[in-house]
């Protein structure tokens, strides 16, 4: 039975908004039970130690949707960037995922949260919840505290890209690159703006064994601190190390996370659809096969991913900053290239800002302002702290169109040639891949 995959337009349309909750979606109705967010909550539940979340009341009934086994152990992985449609268009590649794959259960996506990027739905997936409720909304978003951006990788605040000065190097070169890192030190404890448990640390409190694998520069890096805290964490070099560290792990009986990031750094370097990304793309099939012959016999695996990608398009590049009708009234941008999130100007009304955006962008996006994206349950429930995190205004890019703005990004951050973000097929449908050692 093979994976029949729609034509490009239909992938690059932007779909319904995914819904939060623990029913199996209709034909008209994405996510639900079928989304990033159950896929934890539903684990717990087939090792036998339910973890219901803020969003999900009901792990028995994630479990079934998903179609999960019971198992004394399970392992995890979470493939950076692998969307269920760039993986069903590169099968050829990948003996083991299109072994997987020629299952019936493995063949319907989940979806992935919106924003369709790493930030807000590493939160979505390590807590079983929403952006609403984790804060982790979008990869830049504003601290209402500071009335500054915050990039929530890392957890700094944004500031302009320094212009290169002809001649610099040496101990001035130095000095500059020391001045650029102090002025982005950490604006924001991890743990006081993301507030929901992790499914991990649940599982943890009620005794079970709870492993994460994965490089040691992770270990404690602010996204781990906010999203994935809990397990023990094993650190290892090479990405066969991590593979059998996991796989060690898994022979007591619980939870493991295995998290591998190759496919996501070489698409936004080179392209989903670069010879490189489909190296890159072989290697972690190898790995995913390694993982099945050295897991311990009757462990549960799922595969899954954060978000798709999309090849950008550099005709369809808009340059927000050149463009007074879109820079008026707006005192930040926020997000990425294919999903911002504008905060206005004070005094300034942002549906008069939205009206400026629709006429300017057409089809080329859709845009909400924030009033209408919660209506919509876009980032599912909302925390009042959480509300002012959010933009005034949401724009999402449809086809492949990118929205850069110059003033706070590098020039390759405005230029790469594989983006994600937004809330089309090809960014928002991630596999949820079944299979038992």
């Amino acid at each position: 039975m093979s994976v029949e995959v729609p034509q490009m337009d239909e992938l690059l349309r932007i779909v319904p908004t995914a819904a939060y909750g623990d029913d199996a979606p209709g034909p008209d109705r994405r996510g639900g039970a079928l989304h990033l967010s159950a896929i934890l909550p539903a684990v717990s539940n087939a090792l036998g130690c339910p973890v219901p979340t803020a969003v999900h009341r009901d792990p028995a009934a994630l479990q079934a949707a998903l179609g999960l086994p019971d198992a004394r152990s399970a392992i995890v992985v979470l493939v950076d960037g692998l969307g269920y449609w760039n993986l069903a268009m590169r099968l050829g590649h990948a003996p083991y995922l299109r072994s997987l794959m020629r299952e019936g259960a493995n063949q319907r996506p989940v979806s992935t949260c919106a924003p369709s990027t790493t930030v807000a739905a590493m939160g979505v997936f390590g807590t079983g919840s929403c952006p609403g409720l984790t804060g982790m909304a979008g990869y830049t978003q504003l601290d209402p505290a500071s009335g500054r951006l915050v990039q929530l990788i890392q957890f700094k605040q944004v500031t302009p890209p320094a212009p290169a000065v002809p001649g610099l190097h040496g101990a001035t070169a130095r000095a500059q690159a020391a001045r650029a890192s102090k002025a982005a030190e950490p604006a924001l404890d991890p743990r006081d703006l993301q507030r929901e448990p992790t499914v991990f640390e649940r599982l943890a409190r009620q005794g079970m064994r709870v492993t994460a694998s994965g490089l040691a520069k992770f270990r404690d890096s602010p996204l781990t601190q906010a999203a994935l805290r809990g397990p023990d964490y094993i650190a290892n070099v090479t990405p066969n190390d991590r593979v059998r560290a996991a796989a060690d792990a898994a022979r007591t009986p619980g939870l493991t996370y295995l998290y591998i990031r190759d496919i996501d750094k070489v698409g936004h370097a080179s392209g989903w659809q670069s010879a490189p990304w489909v190296g890159a793309f072989e290697r972690v099939d190898g790995q995913l096969a390694l993982l099945r012959r050295l897991a311990p016999k009757g462990t549960l695996i799922v595969v899954t991913a954060d978000h798709g990608m999309v090849t950008a398009d550099p005709t369809q590049r808009v340059d927000i900053a050149a463009d007074p009708t879109l820079t008026r009234g707006v005192a930040h941008v926020g997000g990425e290239p294919r999903a911002l999130m504008l905060y206005a100007e004070e005094g300034e009304d942002p549906a008069a800002i939205a009206s400026r955006w629709r006429e300017r962008l057409g089809e080329r996006a859709l845009v909400r302002t924030k009033d209408q994206a919660l209506a919509d349950r876009l980032f599912g429930p909302v925390e009042a702290r959480v509300a002012p995190m959010l933009g005034d205004v949401i724009v999402q890019a449809a086809g492949q169109v990118t929205l850069v703005d110059p003033r706070i990004q590098s020039d390759k951050a405005t230029r790469l040639p594989a983006v994600h973000g937004s809330q089309t097929m090809l960014e928002m449908d991630v596999p949820c891949l079944i299979d038992v050692a």
